[in-house]
């Protein structure tokens, strides 16, 4: 699969099966794309590493994943998935909406469990090792799904939800807690606004002004905040953003080399082709070609 595949998976729940929102993919990196930038959407998903290594990104905490780990995000998660030193990862990426485990009317399932874990007042691991208790049991439940979705037999949603439930199963017996202590709610739900404006304008001159405007803050407290929270300066993770827009781009369509550097927001070609074949190490025109 290509990162524009990726990309577009909510719009694939959404209008290719609205009465099961459920896909899996598998996905390489470097081979694929370079990485999954930091984003955030309303499904839960699973990562499930299968070969080599690799870094996974949650509410702004980084882990280091390799072969076996299964990572589990939660709808509203800020996370992203990169690429460790030199090394290539190949990982299954599962998601679904949470709505196929929720029944519309009440339930001891949606009242005792699924609504206090996405609120958040439940807590479960965000990686699963194989070192861990159940993880065999986990990672069948991961599998068995995978394997039956090869085929889709008449039914098989009704396997998938087996399995889903007694993952679930699982993880709350296992290991939920409550109350577990994280980055501030609304330091999280500030930073989601910040990167939604920036998926939704990347390709627009932005100014330090116009986002700090946008979430309330001044540019010097705004500055302080992304660095702070990030790691990076605002600028350098534009950038950064826009040259994976553009490596997407460069593979994805047949548009000029000018027309995508103006496409992301470089205004300067010249300037972009130093940039990228920093980031990438080679030119744009060399990626486009491999």
């Amino acid at each position: 699969m290509n990162i524009l595949e990726y990309e577009n998976y909510q719009e694939k729940i959404s209008h290719g099966d609205p009465l099961f929102p459920y896909i899996t993919y598998l996905c390489s990196i470097p081979l694929d794309f370079p990485c999954v930038p930091l984003h955030w959407h309303d499904e839960m998903e699973i990562v499930y590493i299968k070969k080599g290594k690799g870094k996974v990104t949650v509410d702004f905490k980084q882990y280091t994943v390799e072969e076996g780990t299964i990572a589990l995000i939660l709808p509203g998660q800020l996370h992203s998935i990169e690429q460790f030193e030199d090394a290539s990862m190949e990982y299954e990426n599962i998601i679904f909406h949470p709505n196929i485990l929720i029944s519309k009317k009440a339930d001891t399932c949606n009242s005792d469990f699924f609504q206090p874990l996405l609120a958040g007042n439940v807590y479960l691991p965000q990686l699963l090792t194989p070192d861990l208790p159940f993880y065999t049991e986990i990672a069948a439940c991961v599998d068995a799904n995978d394997e039956i979705c090869k085929t889709k037999p008449a039914g098989y949603q009704l396997f998938i939800k087996s399995q889903l439930f007694l993952l679930f199963y699982l993880l709350f017996h296992k290991y939920s807690k409550k109350n577990v202590p994280g980055k501030d709610l609304k330091s999280l739900e500030k930073m989601k606004l910040i990167l939604k404006y920036i998926e939704n304008h990347y390709m627009e001159k932005i100014t330090i002004a116009d986002i700090a405007q946008e979430v309330g803050l001044s540019s010097s407290h705004f500055m302080k905040y992304f660095k702070n929270t990030m790691g990076t300066s605002f600028i350098e993770y534009l950038n950064e953003y826009r040259l994976t827009m553009a490596s997407r781009l460069l593979v994805s369509s047949d548009s000029s080399i000018l027309a995508i550097a103006s496409e992301v927001g470089f205004d300067n070609l010249s300037y972009f082709n130093r940039s990228f074949k920093k980031r990438f190490g080679q030119t744009p025109r060399e990626y486009r070609k491999q």
